[in-house]
């Protein structure tokens, strides 16, 4: 004969029950933000596909205009180098944010301040599409939810593979976090070198630059982003010892 179920087995089973239905209802809203046409259109995520006939054809032109032989040795497989190039350094522009975020949302009780620091970022500027090249920094206190930890540089990635100016590039990372965890707040701060102003123009190679974004508590409360801030400048400390 079947043991009946004690209040503590029903309230356990309620409750797990309460906890998978919440997380239902927290994936189908997430894929309902990541698939809607407004989100995909503001982070321009559906760009359509690399053109490469077209980009072979354009470096091929590009080499003759500067008085090269495009037929010689060392520059007859160029131009499909540079169009697979460019689909690689590019690929932000198509990123699906459903298999980006792949469900790597959770749960949890948790409000302390969240900090992914040294992300590698490698990316084109936008005015002569040379590299520019550093280090972001993101920190968010949650409400309710985080993001799996691979995911953070993984959105590093998806705004710096595209044509760029760092400023936008900053608050785009930060925008797309607050859009996605609705977190108590968002911070960003990315720090970089850039090929135009080290190998053309002004040719300062020691010259770089920092851009911040502050959404939420790290914006309106100087404790927050102070606080922030102090982890970065410890790291930096310890990495000058």
């Amino acid at each position: 004969m079947a043991k009946a179920k004690s209040k503590k087995d029903k309230s356990k089973a309620a409750k797990n029950g309460h906890n998978e239905a919440v997380n239902n209802f927290d994936t189908h809203e997430m894929h309902s933000i990541l698939e809607s046409e407004d989100f995909l259109r503001t982070f321009e995520l559906d760009l359509p596909p690399v053109e490469y006939d077209q980009i072979t054809d354009a470096v091929v032109e590009i080499l003759a205009a500067v008085g090269e032989d495009p037929e010689r040795e060392g520059l007859q497989r160029t131009p499909d180098r540079v169009a697979r190039m460019y689909n690689e350094l590019l690929a932000g522009y198509r990123t699906d944010p459903k298999k980006l975020i792949n469900d790597a949302v959770f749960q949890v009780d948790y409000d302390d301040m969240v900090i992914v620091r040294d992300i590698e970022f490698y990316s084109l500027c936008e005015h002569h599409m040379l590299p520019f090249i550093g280090h972001a920094h993101v920190a968010y206190v949650p409400n309710g939810k985080v993001v799996g930890l691979s995911k953070i540089p993984r959105i590093v990635d998806v705004f710096a593979r595209r044509l760029q100016v760092q400023e936008r590039m900053t608050r785009q990372i930060a925008d797309f976090l607050h859009e996605v965890l609705n977190p108590g707040g968002v911070a960003v701060v990315v720090e970089g070198v850039h090929m135009c102003s080290m190998m053309r123009g002004v040719r300062k190679n020691d010259a770089s630059m920092t851009t911040s974004a502050m959404l939420g508590c790290f914006r309106e409360n100087n404790k927050t982003r102070n606080e922030f801030l102090e982890h970065l400048n410890r790291r930096r400390t310890n990495s000058s010892l």
